[in-house]
């Protein structure tokens, strides 16, 4: 009778280190971009401002900082063109290597929260294929997937109304909808965290690529929700995605857009479709 005790304790006793070997063992898909809680976490990340039009001149005008949220201890970090009142810096670039290269014929799901200060403002986030220095060139053409976030008027006297946009072809932009009902979608709230997943197709052009899907919850999608699919890459390389990217834009000192910020926190990458939330 001991003997039979001693083995269902020595078995239970494997169980269980097993079941904690594996829950150790168990690693998540999801590879950190970057969540803002760690020390000099900025020194990771390169700013440009490659067409600087301040006048009065202001050097370095962006402004790419970690906040703290008030009521939480959580960082995020907050992206304008320019503080309140300078107008004139129409390209003010960040970027950030990713952990591990997006190749061609891969799928990465990509995870990230916005949240935005204010409107009026311009901002566009995604990923490019250059160097740094191809990306002072070549700005807003560096981006490959792109998502933007404005309510500025443009030349063609377009006014845009803040709903989150996506690249169609020929660098067209479109705003998110219900895709289900095909219902409009609604301007994003301000001071309101957004989670988005964008899934990249890095196959070639040929193959179906060169594009992704979008994925929104938060304001009025309750649940998750695929909000577009099929957007397209905006320059259609065919090249290793290397960099997180983000551009904001005060507009010209004769038609300024604004400056209201860009908040953005807790972007990841996970390889395949990868839906669920990153922790």
């Amino acid at each position: 009778m001991m003997k039979i005790f001693l083995k269902i304790i020595i078995s239970s006793s494997m169980m269980v280190l097993l079941t904690q070997c594996h829950s150790v063992n168990k690693v998540s898909p999801w590879l950190l971009i970057d969540n803002f809680e760690q020390q000099h976490t900025m020194d990771t990340w390169h700013k440009m401002d490659t067409d600087n039009q301040t006048s009065p001149y202001v050097d370095a005008p962006q402004i790419t900082e970690v906040h703290q949220e008030d009521a939480t201890s959580n960082h995020y970090l907050l992206k304008k063109p320019a503080a309140e009142g300078v107008i004139g810096n129409r390209k003010a670039i960040t970027i950030k290597p990713l952990p591990k290269a997006v190749e061609l014929g891969e799928t990465y799901t990509f995870y990230t929260r916005i949240k935005i200060e204010y409107f009026p403002n311009n901002h566009s986030f995604g990923l490019t294929n250059l160097s740094p220095i191809e990306i002072e060139k070549n700005h807003y053409n560096s981006f490959e997937p792109m998502i933007r976030v404005t309510d500025k008027l443009e030349s063609n006297g377009f006014k845009n109304d803040g709903t989150l946009m996506v690249m169609g072809d020929n660098k067209a932009y479109h705003n998110i909808h219900h895709l289900a009902s095909g219902k409009a979608a609604q301007p994003l709230a301000t001071n309101q965290w957004y989670e988005l997943w964008y899934v990249i197709n890095n196959s070639p052009h040929t193959k179906g690529g060169q594009s992704y899907d979008l994925y929104v919850r938060g304001g009025e999608f309750d649940k998750q929700e695929k909000v577009f699919e099929h957007a397209k890459f905006r320059m259609k390389r065919e090249l290793p995605l290397g960099y997180f990217m983000t551009i904001s834009n005060t507009g010209s000192a004769k038609k300024p857009y604004g400056n209201g910020g860009l908040m953005y926190d807790d972007i990841y990458m996970a390889k395949g479709i990868m839906l669920n939330t990153p922790g």
